[in-house]
């Protein structure tokens, strides 16, 4: 008896520890390769307690492979988009301008009563309410509204001539990566780009983050 009572505490910290490595986005919402992981990590750790006579290194060394794996597909991930696309996956719109794409809800298998149920979560009732809907990698639903259907705030109170616009801004750089196809969304040229860059005393490989809607509003985060 006490031999289990042993294991199963040393296998307890063993699995928290792995888990703080793997990050603190690993407590909250996961990624594909982390639910997986989660789950085989979770298995394993029960056999060696449920069978005293299995060796206690059977199940702490899987632990520890799949941990170190895991971190490693961390690094590859945040260091080539390639990567993060292959092992996370995409950002999908299913609604635009208030209308479903029927077709990317069928390829996700994401039903209408899925759909409803994330919309109502955020407050929302009236699908023509929405100007996009997103459904992220970890599989939650990100939703950005029509000016006319948001609610008021005192920034918009205070909001004088300036264009409404039912387009969010987007990440045009990333970890140094310019994204194209966020370019041609927000109409701005690879030639303005490189001339705001300039007046900012900044290059595409020093920015951590930048983002810019279609009226050219936009904002620098520069890497540390």
């Amino acid at each position: 008896m006490s031999v289990i009572v042993v294991r199963t505490i040393v296998l307890y910290i063993l699995i928290i520890f792995g888990l703080r490595i793997m990050g603190k986005r690993q407590l909250g919402e996961l990624q594909p390769s982390e639910l997986v992981t989660t789950i085989i990590i979770s298995n394993i750790a029960t056999l060696p307690i449920q069978d005293p006579k299995i060796p206690f290194l059977v199940g702490a060394l899987p632990i520890l492979t799949l941990v170190c794996f895991e971190v490693l597909l961390s690094v590859i991930a945040l260091k080539s988009a390639t990567a993060r696309k292959i092992i996370s996956g995409s950002p999908i719109v299913v609604i635009k301008n208030g209308k479903i794409n029927q077709k990317e809800m069928k390829n996700l298998r994401f039903s209408i009563d899925d759909l409803m149920e994330q919309l109502r979560t955020a407050g929302i009732f009236d699908i023509s309410e929405v100007s996009y809907a997103i459904v992220e990698t970890n599989g939650k639903l990100s939703v950005f509204q029509f000016f006319k259907n948001r609610n008021t705030t005192a920034e918009m109170m205070e909001i004088k001539g300036r264009p409404i616009d039912d387009h969010p801004p987007v990440a045009i750089i990333t970890d140094g990566n310019v994204n194209k196809s966020a370019i041609n969304y927000c109409g701005i040229s690879e030639s303005w780009l490189a001339k705001t860059l300039r007046e900012n005393r900044i290059t595409s490989k020093e920015v951590f983050l930048m983002v810019c809607d279609k009226e050219k509003n936009y904002q620098i985060i520069p890497k540390e």
